[in-house]
């Protein structure tokens, strides 16, 4: 059974940095896409930044040249580093994969997502 596990969030002061990891677990064949949304209280869940299957990288306009995504593969992990933190960045950050497993009896490619970790911005 793949999931995806996330690790890393918490309080920070406005400023401040936190690095996410996403690792995912399971029969996994092939990671034909990753990345990170959030969602704060009220709004909808959107993207923050990711990688396509075709290895480029996609960021929200609000977090250009302060979040960075990076992956290693060889652990099935990717890594979201958030510097000069700003209150409204603060949400739950959801790891999303698109994934090709083994099921045990099938090749499958299905969407995932982790559970989320929360992100507080606040001084």
């Amino acid at each position: 059974q793949v999931q995806l596990a996330e690790s890393g969030g918490g309080l920070v002061q406005p400023g401040g940095s936190l690095r996410l990891a996403c690792a995912a677990s399971g029969s996994i064949l092939r990671i034909n896409g990753m990345g990170w949304y959030r969602q704060a209280p009220g709004k909808q869940r959107e993207l923050v930044a990711g990688f396509t299957a075709g290895g480029g990288t996609n960021y929200a306009d609000s977090v250009k040249g302060r979040f960075t995504i990076s992956r290693d593969y060889t652990k099935n992990t990717v890594y979201l580093q958030m510097n000069n933190l700003k209150p409204e960045d603060t949400g739950v950050y959801y790891c999303n994969a698109d994934l090709t497993h083994n099921s045990g009896i099938y090749i499958a490619t299905n969407d995932y997502w982790g559970r989320g970790t929360q992100v507080t911005v606040s001084s």
